[in-house]
């Protein structure tokens, strides 16, 4: 009697299956680094995938990384935020008025090529220490993503749109709401999604400021004590984090453009 083979769903072979091979092949070179090529390094030994395994699940079960976490997406929410107020209107500008796109598009060109972390300093002398700098750094990151790609959705729009509500006596304001609104949606949620992954990459070195909370600071901290398991967990941490927030973009683009 032949047996009978269940065939596995071609979207769990996708989004379950690779994505999981993929991960264990990343562990495996991990292991292989620690116990292979280092494993007469007592430092490489501290970063082994175990001591990393053991210390991610003490530090689940406690209070301190949650905190230092809810700390960093709390400063993510601020920077997204500020962000979004600023560069919506500005891509609105430089989207529609082409006196404007002339006048600042070499200027923000110019400071979009600037790394935010070269700001640094300059935000400590101006800001001082705390949150304030913390944030502005965030702003500065994400910024350009969303004006570039509200400005693209702007000229983007079929002029017929245009021309249609103005034949239906559609005033400046319903034009806005109505029109330019929902066409430049999509590439809003693009400009979103890469102003996040700006903002991830930043975040820690940032909050390396003088903060007394904060995945930056709980990797200072860490480092500090000693305590390498711990460091290498909230690395991973980061990075886990940081996947979340993107699939949480993704899907709201997705979700909208009806992919």
């Amino acid at each position: 009697m032949s047996e009978t083979r269940i065939p596995i769903r071609p979207w769990l072979r996708e989004r379950l299956v690779w994505p999981a091979l993929g991960l264990a092949l990343l562990v495996a070179l991990w292991w292989l680094a620690v116990h292979g090529l280092g494993r007469e390094s007592a430092m490489a030994q501290r970063f082994a995938p175990e001591t990393t395994a053991r210390a991610a699940l003490e530090l689940a079960g406690g209070a301190d990384i949650w905190h230092h976490a809810g700390a960093s997406l709390r400063r993510v929410g601020y920077g997204l935020a500020v962000a979004l107020l600023a560069g919506i209107p500005l891509g609105l500008l430089v989207g529609s008025w082409a006196a404007f796109d002339r006048a600042s598009s070499t200027a923000f060109q110019f400071l979009r090529m600037i790394s935010p972390l070269s700001w640094m300093p300059i935000a400590v002398m101006a800001l001082g220490v705390g949150e304030a700098p913390v944030v502005f750094l965030l702003v500065f990151a994400a910024i350009w993503p969303i004006v570039l790609n509200v400005a693209a959705g702007i000229r983007a729009i079929d002029p017929l749109w245009l021309t249609l509500a103005d034949s239906l006596g559609a005033s400046r304001r319903e034009r806005l709401w109505h029109v330019a609104v929902p066409a430049i949606a999509g590439h809003l949620l693009t400009g979103v999604r890469l102003a996040i992954g700006l903002i991830w990459v930043v975040l820690v070195p940032a909050e390396m400021l003088g903060v007394n909370a904060g995945l930056g600071y709980f990797i200072l901290d860490t480092r500090d004590r000693m305590a390498y398991g711990e460091l290498m967990a909230c690395v991973l941490f980061i990075g886990l984090l940081g996947f979340l927030l993107d699939w949480a973009a993704r899907l709201a683009h997705h979700r909208w453009s009806g992919n």
